[in-house]
Parts: structure tokens; sequence; C-alpha cells
């Protein structure tokens, strides 16, 4: 079998299947090249000289950024990185990402329950709109915290297990 000069990948023919590279002399159908011993001859069972051995292919995030980045845009992310091939395999990336989930549903259903008390509260005439822009606020402050908190302790390696849906996480994450 013939190896690429250029990347180290076996050849079938003229041409790298990997890179596209020529192969000069590279015989049609993986034979020895021209005018000598077949590429990687003196090696164990012929495989390609230790230089040219494939490397294997790595992710591109770290297990820590895949899970800080399953916060980033919340329930989009955390599916996101749910159907992504090398992350679905991680169960540290599945619990933060199941947790993104969780956690963006939990917002969204004390948004509601707020928004219908403050269409209760509104019927006061001044006070209640004073009482609804603290709530609604100190509510915002509070998602905006919690959200960053969780990406930054994430990036940083820390399993961070919010009450009642980190536990439901763990469960679907199988962590």
């Amino acid at each position: 079998m013939a190896f690429c000069a250029n990347c180290g990948a076996q050849v079938e023919g003229r041409f790298c299947q990997k890179c596209g590279a020529p192969v000069a002399g590279a015989a049609p159908m993986g034979g020895a090249p021209m005018g000598g011993a077949p590429m990687g001859a003196g090696t164990p069972s012929g495989t390609a000289p230790p230089e040219f051995q494939p490397q294997a292919a790595s992710a591109g995030l770290s297990e820590n950024a895949a899970g800080a980045i399953c916060y980033l845009f919340g329930f989009i992310t955390g599916i996101l990185f749910l159907v992504l091939a090398p992350y679905n395999q991680n169960r540290t990336v599945k619990f933060h990402a199941f947790q993104s989930i969780f956690l963006s549903l939990a917002w969204f259903v004390v948004w509601i329950g707020v928004s219908i008390f403050g269409f209760v509260l509104y019927r006061i005439p001044i006070l209640g709109a004073v009482i609804m822009g603290i709530l609604y606020f100190a509510l915002w402050a509070g998602a905006l915290i919690l959200w960053l908190y969780m990406m930054i302790k994430t990036f940083n390696g820390a399993k961070v297990v919010l009450p009642v849906i980190g536990p439901m996480a763990e469960k679907q994450a199988g962590a």
C-alpha cells in the first residue's frame, strides 16, 4: 500500500483521497511505487512510518467549553449539543445540555407565572406598576446572574447541579 508524502494517508491510485495531492510513482491499485520496495517496508505489517500515522480526530471543543456553550442560548444550544456527534456521547456535555434545556423551560414557566401575577397586580393604580417593575427587574437580574454563573462555573470545570432540574438532567444524561 502506498502512502501520501503530504499527509501520510494510504493511497490507492495516483491522488490522495484525503488531501488530493498527486502521488508520484503510485501504482494504480496500491502496489509498490516505481523502482523500489513498497512504502512502509521495514515497518510492522507494512503500515505507514510513524511520522505519517494519521492523528486521532479531535472534537474541537473541550468538555468544559462544550458544557458552557450549552447554556449560551438556552434550549437551542442544549438541543444542538444533544444532536452533534462527538458531544452527544459525552455524559458531562449531555448533562449540561439537558440542564440548560430544563433551566430554559423553568425560566419560561416562572416568567409566565410572574406575568399572570403582574396582570392582576396592575389593577392597583400606582403601587401595582411599581411592584411589578421591581419584580420584573429582579427576575431579569437573577436570570442573568444565574446564566453567567452557570457558564463560568461549567467552563472552569465545576459541575453545578441545580435543585429540582439538576437531578432530572442527571437522570436523562445517565451521569
